[in-house]
């Protein structure tokens, strides 16, 4: 399990990285409800879009048990979160770099011990982050599928939580039983959407309709369509190519709406505070000056 000395302690994490309200690391966590929704290909062409337009960006592959984000890039991994628990190294020293110059955190595949963390231990992967030596402008967590402690753990501590939805009947009631422990058990009110693999503008408005008729009846929540993305081929050729779409198929229409996407969340604000729970970076939310 972690050691004391590589979570640090909160004095620490407020020593090492005193950054001014501007400067702040953004954390979106990137979710969905149910398996096969697209969420790894929103989170990796959300994140080297947003490289491509100057950002910093650190890519958490957040399915511990299931990784998924390295084999989708074609990268070679030669330590993992595994050996970070295991005490055998710090978190900068398990980072690769991606397209563009991003960097991962990579999970482990085939490994149950992950999938079965505590709450505990996925608190201590949470402040871990605030010990990284390098520096970043967004954190993109591109969670497991479902609605496990550990799926909650990690979108509860994230700034924004975006949810992926495609038109499938599994796929909305997924999300929306995800948007209902979250809000109902964690106090988490405001949810981005994005409408994945959609035949046209309108069928993603709709889609976005059916999940938002169902919230309004049931949840005290606000839903925000950020994205339409539309069906594209070129998605699956480049996958097959282990390359990001925006990088394959730059002009293609997924693409597009991909660096739309990613410029509108480089322009979501921060908090100005801690909510009041564990946060990723949460030292940034303390009072500054500490």
């Amino acid at each position: 399990m972690i050691l004391n000395n590589q979570l640090g302690d909160q004095a620490s994490g407020l020593r090492t990285m005193k950054q001014s309200a501007n400067e702040r690391i953004k954390v979106i966590a990137v979710t969905g409800g149910k398996g096969g929704v697209g969420k790894s290909n929103v989170s990796l062409n959300m994140a080297v879009s947003m490289a491509q337009q100057g950002k910093r960006v650190l890519v958490f592959d957040a399915d511990l048990g299931l990784a998924n984000v390295d084999v989708m890039l074609g990268l070679r991994v030669e330590k993992n979160l595994s050996h970070l628990l295991a005490g055998e190294c710090e978190l900068d020293d398990i980072l690769i770099t991606g397209p563009q110059g991003i960097k991962i955190v990579p999970a482990t595949s085939g490994t149950r011990n992950m999938v079965e963390l505590s709450t505990q231990e996925h608190a201590g992967l949470i402040r871990s982050f605030s010990e990284l030596k390098q520096e970043f402008d967004v954190l993109i967590v591109d969670t497991a599928a479902g609605i496990s402690d550990m799926v909650l753990s990690f979108s509860r501590a994230a700034q924004d939580v975006m949810v992926v939805v495609c038109d499938e009947p599994s796929s909305i009631t997924d999300a929306y039983a995800l948007i209902k422990v979250l809000n109902r058990d964690y106090n988490v009110f405001r949810f981005k959407i994005v409408a994945n693999m959609v035949r046209s503008m309108r069928e993603g408005q709709e889609l976005f309709a059916k999940l938002s008729k169902v919230s309004d009846r049931f949840l005290d929540v606000a839903l925000d369509l950020v994205a339409i993305i539309p069906f594209d081929e070129n998605v699956r050729k480049s996958v097959r190519r282990q390359k990001t779409i925006v990088e394959a198929f730059p002009k293609s229409p997924a693409s597009m709406a991909f660096k739309t996407l990613a410029s509108r969340a480089g322009k979501w604000p921060t908090p100005e505070s801690a909510t009041g729970h564990l946060e990723f970076f949460i030292e940034q939310l303390v009072s500054p000056g500490v």
